[in-house]
C-alpha cells in the first residue's frame, strides 16, 4: 500500500464515529492486558421451522443468513488522534464456497489479528486477501472449502423492492431487518465526505434502504425477495445528527462483485482513470447563466496529461453523459466509469459554449 493509499484510509479510519461510517462497524477500545471480549457466535439449533409463504422476510433470512458472518478484528490504525489499538465487530458475507468473503474496507483496516463467526457457531481465523478505499470494499479468507456462498444479483434494483438487511449490530450476530429499496444511484453530498478523498469516491452509487442498519452491520448483506444479494452495506445517516430515521446505504452487488473478483485475482484493484475535477451542475446555477441543460457535472480542472486532456475536455465543460449513461452529477459519472476498464475507449458527452460534443477517451488508471 503506498503514501497515497495510507493517507485515504487514514482519513476513512477518523471518519469512523462521524455520519458516514459511524454505524456500520463497532469499535471498543483495548485496556491495558484485558481486552474487550468479541462477541460469542449464536449457534443454530439444527431444527428446521416450516416458513409460511406470506412471509417473505423469514424466507429471506433463511435462505441468506447461513451465509453471513461476523467479522472480529484488531486493528492498528493512525490517526490525526495518533495511534489507536481496538476491536472492531463488523459482518461479511461468504463470497465463495473455498473461503472467501466480502466485507468493507474500514471494517479491516490497520487489522492485525482476523476471525470470522459463522451462522453454525464455528469461528475461524481469516486473513485479509485485500482492500480498495475506493469502493470500501475488502476480502477476507478462512482455510475452509465448504462455505455457504451467497447469490449476488448484478441488476440495479428496483425502487420501492423488498430490501432485508443481515449482520452483526452491536455484536448481535444474524440480526435481520427489513424495508425497501429507497433509492439508486445516491451519494453522500461533498461537504459530509470530504472533496477529492477516498471517502467521496466510495460513498457514490449507493443503494439507499430504510431496513435498518446499525453499528456492525458494516459489510453485511442487502438481500432482495429472491435470497439474492444486491448490496453490501456500508454507512447510515444518525438520526440524532440528521433528524431523519432509518437512512441506510449499500454498495451494489456488481461493484462487490467487480472489486472482490480483482481483489481474489491479483490482490489489489485496476480503477479507470479519466483526469477530471468535478462539481455538480445545480439547476438554480443552469438558470442563473442561461445554461442549454440543468444538470450534469461541471469541469472544474482538467489534469494535464490526463486521458481527458488528451480528449479535448475544457474547464468549463458540462459532462452530460460516459457511453450510454447518463450524468446527472459527481457521482453518476463515478458510477458510469466503474463499467469500463483501463484502456477502453469511450464517447464522452459534454456541453460547451451551448453546443453538444462527442469527445472520444481512452481511459487511464488510476495510481493506487
Amino acid at each position: 500500500m503506498n503514501v497515497e493509499s495510507r493517507a485515504r484510509s487514514t482519513l476513512l479510519a477518523a471518519l469512523l464515529g462521524t455520519i458516514l461510517f459511524a454505524g456500520c462497524s463497532e469499535q471498543h477500545p483495548i485496556s491495558q492486558g484485558n481486552g474487550t471480549a468479541k462477541a460469542s457466535p449464536q449457534a443454530t439449533s439444527g431444527k428446521s421451522t416450516p416458513i409460511p409463504a406470506d412471509e417473505p422476510v423469514a424466507r429471506v433470512a433463511s435462505t441468506v443468513g447461513p451465509s453471513v458472518v461476523q467479522v472480529n478484528v484488531r486493528a492498528v490504525q493512525q490517526t490525526p488522534l495518533g495511534t489507536q489499538r481496538g476491536e472492531v465487530v463488523g459482518s461479511g458475507v461468504i463470497y465463495r464456497q473455498d473461503g472467501y468473503i466480502v466485507t468493507n474496507n474500514h471494517v479491516v483496516d490497520g487489522a492485525t489479528d482476523v476471525s470470522v463467526a459463522f451462522a453454525d457457531g464455528t469461528i475461524e481465523d481469516a486473513s485479509v486477501v485485500g482492500a480498495d478505499p475506493n469502493t470500501e470494499i475488502a476480502v477476507t479468507k478462512v482455510d475452509r472449502d465448504d462455505l455457504p456462498a451467497a447469490t449476488f444479483e448484478g441488476d440495479t434494483p428496483v425502487v420501492g423492492q423488498l430490501a432485508v438487511a443481515i449482520g452483526s449490530p452491536s455484536g448481535f450476530e444474524s440480526t435481520v431487518t427489513s424495508g425497501v429499496v429507497s433509492g439508486v444511484g445516491r451519494e453522500f453530498p461533498s461537504e459530509l465526505t470530504g472533496s477529492g478523498t477516498a471517502a467521496r469516491s466510495a460513498l457514490t452509487d449507493l443503494i439507499q434502504t430504510d431496513a435498518a442498519i446499525s453499528p456492525g452491520n458494516s459489510g453485511g448483506a442487502l438481500a432482495d425477495r429472491d435470497g439474492e444479494i444486491i448490496g453490501i452495506n456500508v454507512a447510515y445517516l444518525p438520526p440524532a445528527q440528521t433528524g431523519a430515521v432509518n437512512l441506510g446505504f449499500a454498495i451494489p452487488s456488481d461493484t462487490a462483485v467487480s472489486v472482490a473478483d480483482q481483489l481474489i485475482e491479483k490482490g489489489e484493484v485496476t480503477t479507470p482513470y479519466l483526469g477530471v475535477l468535478t462539481t455538480d451542475l445545480s439547476p438554480e446555477d443552469a438558470g442563473r447563466f442561461d445554461l442549454p441543460v440543468d444538470s450534469g457535472a461541471l469541469v472544474e480542472q482538467v489534469v494535464p496529461g490526463s486521458p481527458a486532456r488528451e480528449a479535448g475536455v475544457r474547464r468549463g465543460d458540462i459532462i452530460t453523459a460516459l457511453g450510454d449513461a447518463t450524468v446527472v452529477g459527481y457521482g453518476d459519472l463515478l458510477g458510469a466509469l466503474r463499467d469500463y476498464e483501463p484502456g477502453d475507449n469511450v464517447t464522452l458527452t459534454v456541453f460547451r459554449n451551448g453546443d453538444e460534443k462527442k469527445l472520444e477517451v481512452t481511459l487511464g488508471e488510476m495510481s493506487q
